[in-house]
């Protein structure tokens, strides 16, 4: 049986908040007199571009001469003046409590003279301020640990604690007290670094080579990292964590796992920095060990993070438990301050069903023994995302299927691609628990639709909220190529709802939560881990706007050797260069250069049909439709949302010549892989993201003699262009004073 739902203190002046107040009210300052004046307070709706402090390492271009700086302050004062507010400010005795705490954060020791300041309060409270019932002994005993754990890590009618389980909750050591998790976590941000992480100028100044990626190398804020062998994970990994995953890998001795890929994965990680690696190649492109590698140590990481947090939260109960001060000890102390608004503190966010179960299958196999001895729903999870229906296996396992798609699509849509899902995870005393709801969970794992979909839902039912946000401190976003590919757009609005204030308090105790919580610095705290193949500009932006750990920042540079040599045909690649003033008329500018310069001779020379146009997002799409339209042009579509009865009147009238020209999107390929058949020349209206696209388009080409394709582009496609022609091909096309180059 689960306990009661807690409840604060009964005591006339510690009052529990409504439902309705949200944690973390306008900050305030007492005066002398013990008035209470409010400060202006201004919510930011969304972390902007931001850097880490200086005292960390970081570089940032200095300008403190123009920040108002409050000598003697902290910046963590405003949480105890919210607390002070949401509590009852009036109370003498937790107004004592707030100035001790002032004078601590001073520098300033304790003396006889605050003791005496905190035993007139005493006095003060016992004096007249309880009630009858209060003053005849039967006032509220000490605090009972938080709920959001307590509830929920009850097996077998017994209650975890520490001392019950100190195998698995405690390594019995005194380094777990100095690890980077508790010294992050720990950390308070002065006001001089708030201001500069909310206008930052980030500077990446030092480098390291990438040995195991071609032509890379990682550069980064702070202090430099080192690929040395060293023994991070032997030092930072939860003890259990460790041996278990030293068991799981016993094949290798020790020393090679020391010094292995993961272990340099899980440093960079460990660092709390925020972290994008954007040409790691993927599972299904023959890349399965450098994939499995990555996956391990961030997920490591995770549990690891997820451990230490439920351990300090199980330590701090049994602490309390034994306390005879109750609420006012927790509020006169940060020993006890360890939790968020909610439990929930990592967030995994994948494109795929498939990938999930490959992910968490994996999440199972590292979590110790002793903690999965009952994986709960573990069917149920392989069934729901390991299965596909019917329709789509006799389609899988056709033999057209088998033949004609490549390997990597095969490996990656074999199984079930379903992108609308999420699962909660919690991890009790002998059990992982798949299904839990959100707000009991320690791990969230969720496609980025998915969790559009809940936050929608809000929206329209106001019973509903996605607050299980407000309180991620570790985000993964692993093969965010092809989350680009299905909508990124979902990407940035869970990241405008992620770190916010909660709309109610979930029955959080909000006398422990971290003070950076209540002063509106959680995404200052949280870390970003971004993976994919590929980096494209909404990447880029979302790391560099929205990525803001003060920790700092480190990311994977790439040159690239271009991908012409696997071009089968000798076709004429005519690459045409157009110059837009700006990225705001880029798009404005591509179409009226297609429109009279392109399509122009394409309709002179072209006539006789068999004319491809393929085009990258589904906006330029829609554009090149309504201008061929327009022309009363014979063309035939083949998009993402083309239903498959059209696609496939559709290349048969093309193949045929009934139809002249055909507009074929990336997404299309990207989901079907088509082979088209009867093109005689191609229109590349905008590069592939994916530059294995490139050579799979041009092969299509029906071998005749004059074969020609015409690529656009501008100095807003680097990206793109390097990758396919090579970064140093690509820096001369875009500085050359000519805007017309030929490969062949």
């Amino acid at each position: 049986m689960g306990k009661k739902p807690r409840t604060l203190s009964k005591k006339k002046d510690i009052k529990r908040p409504k439902t309705s107040h949200k944690p973390g009210p306008p900050a305030e300052r007492i005066d002398k007199k013990g008035n209470v004046k409010r400060k202006n307070h201004v919510k930011d709706k969304q972390p902007v571009e931001a850097s880490s402090p200086s005292s960390s390492g970081c570089s940032f271009e200095e300008n403190l001469d123009s920040v108002p700086v409050e000598h003697g302050s902290s910046g963590g004062d405003s949480s105890v003046v919210n607390l002070l507010d949401a509590l009852g400010s009036d109370n003498p005795k937790l107004a004592a409590m707030y100035r001790k705490r002032q004078r601590e954060q001073s520098g300033l020791s304790s003396s006889d003279e605050e003791q005496d300041d905190f035993k007139s309060a005493n006095d003060s409270l016992s004096g007249g301020d309880y009630t009858d019932e209060q003053e005849s002994g039967n006032e509220s005993g000490p605090s009972d640990p938080d709920e959001n754990y307590d509830e929920e890590i009850m097996e077998n009618g017994d209650e975890e604690s520490a001392e019950d389980y100190p195998e698995i909750y405690s390594d019995g050591d005194d380094k777990e007290t100095s690890s980077s998790f508790d010294s992050h976590l720990a950390r308070s941000l002065t006001k001089e670094e708030v201001f500069k992480l909310k206008d930052p100028k980030w500077k990446f100044k030092w480098e390291m080579p990438e040995n195991d990626v071609p032509l890379s190398k990682w550069v980064g804020t702070g202090e430099p990292i080192s690929k040395e062998p060293r023994t991070d994970m032997a030092s930072s990994l939860k003890e259990k964590i460790y041996k278990h995953w030293i068991n799981i890998n016993k094949t290798s001795a020790p020393s090679d796992i020391n010094s292995s890929r993961e272990n340099f994965f899980f440093s960079l990680f460990s660092t709390y920095r925020d972290i994008m690696h954007c040409n790691k190649k993927p599972f299904y492109m023959k890349g399965g060990e450098e994939d499995s590698f990555i996956m391990d140590a961030y997920l490591l990481h995770t549990l690891n993070h997820v451990y230490r947090t439920r351990e300090l939260v199980i330590k701090n109960d049994t602490k309390l438990n034994k306390l005879e001060g109750g609420k006012e000890e927790v509020l006169a102390s940060d020993a006890y301050v360890d939790q968020g608004f909610t439990r929930p503190k990592v967030l995994l966010l994948l494109p795929l069903r498939s990938i999930a179960l490959r992910v968490v299958l994996r999440l199972i196999q590292l979590t110790p023994l002793t903690n999965k001895d009952n994986v709960e729903h573990l069917d149920r999870f392989t069934d729901e995302f390991g299965a596909i229906d019917d329709e789509e296996k006799d389609k899988n396992d056709s033999s057209s299927q088998g033949r004609s798609k490549p390997a990597d699509f095969r490996t990656l849509f074999g199984g079930n691609n379903n992108d609308h899902f999420m699962l909660g995870i919690k991890f009790t005393k002998r059990t992982m628990k798949l299904y839990s709801d959100f707000y009991t969970s320690d791990i969230i794992v969720a496609s980025p639709l998915g969790l559009v979909t809940k936050i929608g839902e809000t929206e329209f039912d106001k019973e509903k909220d996605v607050d299980y946000l407000s309180s991620i401190e570790v985000l993964v976003i692993d093969h965010a190529d092809v989350i680009v590919m299905q909508n990124w757009t979902h990407v940035n609005t869970v990241f405008d709802h992620l770190n916010r204030t909660p709309s109610k308090q979930h029955g959080t105790d909000i006398m422990r939560i971290r003070p950076w919580y209540l002063d509106g610095q959680a995404q200052f705290y949280r870390q970003t881990i971004l993976f994919g193949s590929h980096l494209n500009p909404d990447i880029n932006a979302l790391f560099n706007r929205l990525c803001v750990s003060y920790q700092g920042k480190a990311k994977l540079v790439s040159e690239y050797k271009g991908v012409l040599p696997k071009i089968l045909l000798q076709v004429q690649q005519i690459y045409e260069r157009f110059n837009p003033s700006s990225i705001i008329d880029a798009d404005d500018a591509r179409l009226d250069y297609f429109c009279k310069k392109v399509m122009y001779v394409a309709f002179l020379f072209f006539f006789q049909g068999g004319i491809m146009i393929f085009i990258s997002s589904y906006f330029e799409f829609v554009r090149i439709r309504n201008f061929l339209k327009s022309q009363n042009a014979s063309f035939c579509l083949l998009g993402e949302y083309t239903k498959q009865s059209d696609i496939s009147r559709a290349r048969v009238w093309f193949f045929e010549g009934k139809r002249k020209i055909m507009l074929y999107t990336e997404r299309a390929h990207f989901y079907h892989r088509y082979k088209i058949r009867g093109i005689q020349n191609l229109i590349i209206y905008s590069l592939p993201e994916r530059k294995e696209f490139y050579p799979e388009i041009i092969n299509m080409l029906d071998a005749s003699r004059n074969m020609i394709c015409n690529v656009l582009f501008s100095r807003f496609d680097l990206l793109k262009l390097e990758r396919i022609v090579g970064t140093a091909a690509a820096k001369r096309m875009l500085s050359s004073e000519k805007d017309m180059f030929v490969f062949s």
